[in-house]
């Protein structure tokens, strides 16, 4: 729905079509109101529709956030490896011993 959003803003039976044959209208209504109180989309009236419009900025601020923290994820994990690496060594070659 994310990735529809993406393309445009979209009523909410556009964005529900795909998904019918998995789950009811009322479930993807409801998916919509999640993602809607997560601050994800926005969702408008006109007339009887309801458009639906992507915001990117809490997706943004997640990707920052991310980001920020991947460095240390990634400093951290080539630490366990060279570790790991020298403990597998060094298992091998008390065994040769």
């Amino acid at each position: 729905m994310l990735a529809r959003l993406s393309e445009g803003e979209a009523n909410v039976s556009d964005l529900a079509e795909p998904f019918l044959r998995e789950m009811s209208l009322p479930a993807v209504t409801k998916h919509l109101k999640v993602l809607e109180t997560a601050g994800l989309i926005t969702k408008g009236r006109k007339a009887q529709w309801r458009p639906c419009q992507l915001n990117g900025e809490p997706l943004r601020e997640a990707m920052d956030w991310m980001e920020l923290h991947r460095i240390a994820w990634e400093d951290q994990l080539d630490r366990l490896g060279a570790y790991l690496k020298t403990k597998t060594k060094g298992a091998r070659d008390g065994r040769k011993k």
